[in-house]
């Protein structure tokens, strides 16, 4: 996909009601600290749209991203991060899971793990709660450029086996240093959204919502 026009258009906070959007939309959730401010900066060829911080636990909104006036991606609220508070942790869950519940327009969650370590149980929690809402999860591993290149494939594997992910699930390798791994994900969104040439989108694998 080329980015022509991106714009942070819509903020949904914990007691906002979810906006009725009329685009597809993508929505990326992961434990804080795990880069996915920078991801999405990435994907959108933007520096500091999405504002990453040292600070773990800096989204607490949903962050509605227009790219190309033709889809959404929607950034979910960071979780586990150790130092929040009950409260905070379950205002957090409880805007998440109210979002997959009833976004009428998501097509597809991307989870991102970083492939330095094993999942945690928060990883876990978080892959079986998409799923338990119904969408099958693409696994993103991120801060590819901290691990030597030859410790890719294990590492996959490795979060594969952790979060007991489904057969055929992608997990794509990503850097946000390199920005390798970023036409991999531009590419499944576009055939996940019928984007792309036929031919090619019949080779895809069921990404979306059962």
């Amino acid at each position: 996909m080329v980015i022509k026009t991106v714009e942070l258009e819509l903020v949904c906070g914990v007691t906002s009601k979810l906006p009725d959007t009329d685009k597809p939309e993508i929505a990326f959730a992961g434990k804080s600290n795990v880069g996915k401010s920078s991801l999405i900066n990435g994907l959108m060829n933007r520096k500091s749209l999405a504002r990453t911080s040292s600070q773990p636990g800096k989204t607490q909104t949903l962050n509605y991203y227009n790219i190309n006036n033709c889809l959404y991606l929607v950034d979910l609220p960071g979780y586990g991060y150790a130092k929040a508070n009950v409260k905070e942790k379950e205002k957090w869950g409880k805007m998440i899971e109210n979002y997959l519940h009833n976004s009428r327009q998501l097509q597809a969650v991307f989870l991102l793990v970083d492939i330095r370590h094993e999942p945690s149980a928060n990883d876990k929690q978080m892959y079986e709660w998409i799923v338990y809402q119904g969408y099958e999860p693409i696994i993103i591993a991120t801060k590819l450029d901290k691990i030597k290149r030859s410790q890719t494939a294990q590492h996959v594997k490795m979060i594969k086996t952790g979060l007991n992910v489904k057969p055929g699930t992608a997990v794509l390798p990503y850097s946000a240093l390199t920005k390798q791994g970023r036409e991999e994900i531009w590419n499944l969104v576009d055939e996940l959204l019928g984007l792309e040439e036929p031919e090619e989108n019949s080779q895809g694998g069921n990404h979306g919502k059962k």
